[in-house]
């Protein structure tokens, strides 16, 4: 079966609805006179719309088309996510380190957008005490459930307890938003605080007045005394002869 919209020739039914390389819509025509107006202006006929009665076709370059239409796919399988399934395995007794370690990888795993697969694995008499891992895998749900949700609840798999996360989408986004809105504001309070000791390092650079110096006043007092009790003695003076 051919893949793609039928071209010229491949077009057998008598009469289409057609719009040219203009954008005109022509309405109904009989298939070949569709084809003559296509081979005068150089480009094909081209099915974009088989599932209409009659079909409707457009006169274009159907080269160019199929880059076109070829391009656009490649794009969008670009842009499609594939969701993987990662693993993350535990033990009923795991340790303090251990856990917080495989927790980080648990959340950056759904931050990614993909699922993540907690696998209880018991040993031995610990197949007595499925609760304590039930424990640890409920404590992983409460932790994560900020951007996921459970797809798959915890269940006995021969030895082994299992649970999936799933990344849910809008609380994901949420916490990215709270994320970006504590990082302005971070660094909002990161450009006052810079400001704020620019202004306390100009307040300290200023000169300072100098202080008075009472000695130094008492000083200029005499003297300026003493300088009028001379003028007084010489015009007392000039006066008596």
């Amino acid at each position: 079966m051919k893949e793609g919209p039928r071209v010229n020739d491949e077009i057998r039914l008598p009469e289409i609805q057609l719009i040219d390389h203009e954008g005109t819509n022509h309405g109904v025509i009989s298939t070949d006179e569709a084809k003559a107006i296509a081979a005068e202006a150089g480009l094909d006929l081209v099915e974009i719309s088989p599932n209409q009665r009659p079909p409707v076709c457009k006169i274009l370059d159907y080269g160019k088309f199929k880059y076109i239409s070829q391009k656009k796919a490649s794009e969008a399988r670009k842009k499609q996510k594939t969701v993987d399934v990662k693993e993350v395995k535990m033990r009923p007794n795991i340790d303090t380190h251990d856990y917080e370690v495989k927790m980080r990888n648990a959340r950056r795993f759904v931050e990614d957008g993909d699922k993540v697969k907690v696998t209880m694995r018991f040993r031995g008499r610990e197949m007595a005490h499925q609760e304590l891992g039930l424990q640890v895998l409920n404590q992983v749900r409460d932790e994560l459930e900020d951007l996921s949700r459970v797809e798959h609840a915890p269940k006995m798999e021969g030895r082994q307890m299992i649970m999936i996360l799933g990344p849910d989408p809008r609380k994901i986004a949420a916490l990215q938003k709270a994320q970006k809105e504590a990082e302005k504001a971070r660094k909002r309070e990161e450009r006052l605080a810079a400001q704020r000791d620019g202004n306390a390092s100009d307040e300290a650079e200023e000169p300072e007045m100098e202080a008075e110096d009472p000695e130094l006043d008492a000083d200029e007092a005499n003297e300026a005394e003493s300088e009028d009790d001379t003028d007084r003695q010489t015009a007392q003076a000039a006066a008596e002869a």
